[in-house]
Order: structure tokens, then C-alpha cells, then sequence
């Protein structure tokens, strides 16, 4: 399994950015996954923003820094995860990257599901930064 992430970029405060996560290896309509999107800023830790369940119907959580402002879906014919991202802050300025767990996922929660424990395939990152 191979994910790999674009879309990143500099942009003013307000501005948006759609990031895009294709992964290889597997077909998403082949197999339940559940697919997250994480964020690293200088200096600390991974913070899990937003995921998509299928074991739930594609259900989608999201934390509460991006909830409003950002909204994951997924395109199954291109085998691709996205992440539309509005009214950017500075503070959303990190590198972005999203991961995949294969398999059923129930009973978690939202604080489970964007643990960065949970997953086994991660992208290499895509760097994101928001001028104020």
C-alpha cells in the first residue's frame, strides 16, 4: 500500500487549498478502509484533523480546530481521499499528511480514529503554510 499526498502550498489567511491523498495497492471499492488526514506543526506532535470510515458508511469525524473548515470525502473511481480546507489560519500551518488502516473499524470513536497509533500506511507529507 502506497499513499501519496499533494495539494499543499502557500496561501493567505482565509484562502483555501483542497489536498489530495491517492493511494495504491488497494481499491477502494474493494475493501473497507479507514483514512485519516494529520498534521504536524513545528515543534509538536501529530494531531489527527480528519477521517473517513468506512466500516461506518464513510462516516466522517473531524477535530475541533477544523471542524466547519474542513471537509474530507472520497472518490472512489480515482482511489483518492481529499481534504478541502476553508478559511485557512496561521495556526493550520503545518505538514499535512494522511494514512490508511485496512479493515473494520467499529466501535472506536472520534478520539480513537484519529489516534496516528491506529494507522499502518502513512504519505510522505505535503507542507501547507498560511501568511497571515
Amino acid at each position: 500500500v502506497q499513499l501519496v499526498e499533494s495539494g499543499g502550498g502557500l496561501v493567505q489567511a482565509g484562502g483555501s487549498l483542497r489536498l489530495s491523498c491517492t493511494a495504491s495497492g488497494f481499491r477502494f471499492d474493494d475493501i473497507t478502509y479507514t483514512i485519516a488526514w494529520f498534521r504536524q506543526a513545528p515543534g509538536k506532535g501529530s494531531e489527527g484533523i480528519a477521517c473517513i470510515n468506512t466500516s461506518e458508511g464513510g462516516r466522517r469525524y473531524y477535530a475541533d480546530p477544523v471542524k466547519g473548515r474542513f471537509t474530507i470525502s472520497s472518490d472512489d473511481d480515482k482511489n483518492t481521499v481529499y481534504l478541502e480546507m476553508t478559511n485557512l489560519k496561521p495556526e493550520d500551518t503545518a505538514v499535512y499528511s494522511c494514512a490508511a488502516v485496512l479493515g473494520i473499524n467499529l466501535g472506536v470513536g472520534r478520539q480513537g480514529l484519529l489516534e496516528p497509533g491506529r494507522y499502518r500506511y502513512w504519505g510522505q507529507g505535503t507542507q501547507v503554510t498560511v501568511s497571515s
